[in-house]
C-alpha cells in the first residue's frame, strides 16, 4: 500500500496530478479540495494517499490532509459508493461541511452533488451517522486558504478548459460544467479558482 508521497508537483490536469518522486512520476486523481490548495507546478508537494487495486487498474488517490483521507475510506466502504462517488463528495463538501451534513441528517447539499438523489443522500446521512460520532468539526483550513484568488499564469481559455473537464470528470454533464464555468465572468482567475467558484454555485 502507498500510503503517503513526497516529491515535485510534475503536472496539474484537474482532478488529475503527476508527482515526481526521484524521477518516477506517480498518476495521482484528488478531490477538488486538495486541488484548491496544491502549489504550482514544480513545487515541492506531500500527499497522503490511497491505492485502489482493481483487475484492469491499480488507481492512486490522494489528499492534502489525513482526515480527508479517512473521509475518503469511510465514503468507499459504504453500499453503492465507489471512488468517483466520493471524490464527487469530497469535491462539493469539505470534511466539515460534510460531517456538519451528516449530524444534522440534512440532505439539501448533497442532493445536488452529481450520482446523489435524495433516496441516496438519505440512505448515504444514515450509514454515516455512527461512523462520525467521533468526528469533531474543527474550524476549515480549506476555507482560510481557498478564499482569495490565486495567481496564474496559465490562458484563460486554458483555465477554463481545465475547470469544465474537472466538472466533467465529477459527474456533471457538459452543458451544466459548461454553464457554470461561463457564469463567472471575471478574469485572470486559475483553473483552481473557476472550479472552487462553480463548484460554490452549483451546491
Amino acid at each position: 500500500m502507498i500510503g503517503r508521497l513526497r516529491g515535485t508537483l510534475a503536472e496539474k490536469q484537474p482532478p488529475h496530478l503527476i508527482i515526481d518522486v526521484n524521477g518516477l512520476g506517480y498518476e495521482l486523481e484528488v478531490p477538488m479540495t486538495t486541488l484548491y490548495r496544491l502549489p504550482p507546478v514544480g513545487q515541492p508537494v506531500t500527499l497522503h494517499t490511497h491505492l485502489v487495486v482493481r483487475e484492469d487498474a491499480q488507481l492512486l488517490y490522494g489528499f492534502f490532509e489525513r482526515r480527508e483521507r479517512e473521509l475518503f475510506r469511510e465514503l468507499i466502504r459504504l453500499n453503492g459508493v465507489g471512488p468517483k462517488l466520493a471524490l464527487a463528495l469530497m469535491s462539493g463538501l469539505d470534511v466539515d461541511e460534510l460531517v456538519r451534513c451528516v449530524q444534522a441528517q440534512d440532505t439539501s447539499a448533497l442532493v445536488k452533488i452529481p450520482g446523489v438523489g435524495k433516496k441516496t443522500a438519505e440512505r448515504l446521512l444514515v450509514e454515516l451517522k455512527d461512523r462520525f460520532k467521533a468526528w469533531e468539526t474543527v474550524p476549515s483550513m480549506f476555507q482560510l486558504v481557498s478564499d482569495g484568488p490565486q495567481g496564474s499564469s496559465m490562458p484563460v481559455a486554458t483555465a477554463e478548459n481545465d475547470a469544465v473537464s474537472a466538472l466533467i470528470s465529477l459527474g456533471y454533464k457538459p452543458q451544466e460544467a459548461s454553464k457554470a464555468v461561463s457564469a463567472i465572468k471575471e478574469k485572470g482567475l486559475s483553473s483552481e479558482d473557476l472550479i472552487r467558484r462553480a463548484l460554490k454555485g452549483m451546491i
